[in-house]
């Protein structure tokens, strides 16, 4: 059962919605898990179980690989989230994520209400064109920010408000939704409501200690909010 920090509240006037991708939109964890652990192996080093690669997960590439060996130099760290992106481009056409029940529905939906949507992501720009042409979402998803085109990363607000100012919507108007409480300190960071999915690869108990406004089961419960 959901969990809503505002009962019986319907956001009225939202016109944009953010979408976090891994976790939020697309099951992306395995592809992510197992590319870091190839990594691992590639690089010499000790291969860190799923479960502490999965906890890293919104996190930019190279502070993933910080957080699990916090003796990395940041150029070390750099030739992991460097041997990453290798490995990844190269099996590319296998490691593209099904999009989580409801998610194209719900997307469809507010589409038809004339609600706008982006994606504010820790992957790079380029991987999260492809998987939105491959999953034929180019016509709904109108911006999309990657890792690499901010100075300042979740949970810092700059994705949120570089969205903001390139499509001339308020944060008050906008609504941040993700899996990670990086992603809910990021919309909180830049004044937009903020909604947590349960399913994705944070607890409940740590989106609630993040501070989120709305928790759901499920995205076509995110259409109750709008």
């Amino acid at each position: 059962m959901s969990y809503f920090c505002r009962p019986n509240v319907t956001i009225m006037n939202i016109k944009l919605v953010i979408f976090d991708f891994d976790g939020t939109m697309a099951d992306t964890r395995d592809n992510i898990v197992r590319v870091m652990q190839q990594v691992m192996c590639s690089l010499g080093l000790s291969v860190a179980e799923e479960e502490r690669c999965a906890a890293t997960i919104g996190l930019p590439l190279k502070d993933c690989f910080r957080d699990i060996y916090p003796w990395m130099t940041d150029a070390e760290a750099e030739n992991c989230a460097e041997t990453y992106r290798r490995i990844f481009f190269a099996n590319a056409k296998d490691l593209v994520p099904q999009l989580f029940p409801n998610v194209r529905e719900t997307i469809d939906y507010l589409h038809s209400r004339h609600i706008k949507m982006a994606i504010a992501s820790s992957r790079t720009s380029a991987s999260l064109h492809g998987f939105i042409r491959e999953m034929q979402l180019q016509d709904r998803v109108v911006m999309v920010v990657g890792s690499d085109e901010v100075t300042h990363h979740k949970p810092d607000p700059e994705p949120v408000n570089v969205i903001l100012s390139a499509m001339g919507f308020t944060a008050e108007e906008t609504m941040v939704v993700g899996d990670m409480p990086v992603d809910i300190l990021m919309g909180k960071a830049a004044g937009s409501h903020t909604c947590a999915v349960t399913y994705g690869n944070a607890s409940a108990e740590e989106l609630k200690a993040a501070g989120t406004e709305f928790l759901i089961d499920d995205m076509a419960e995110l259409a109750s909010l709008l």
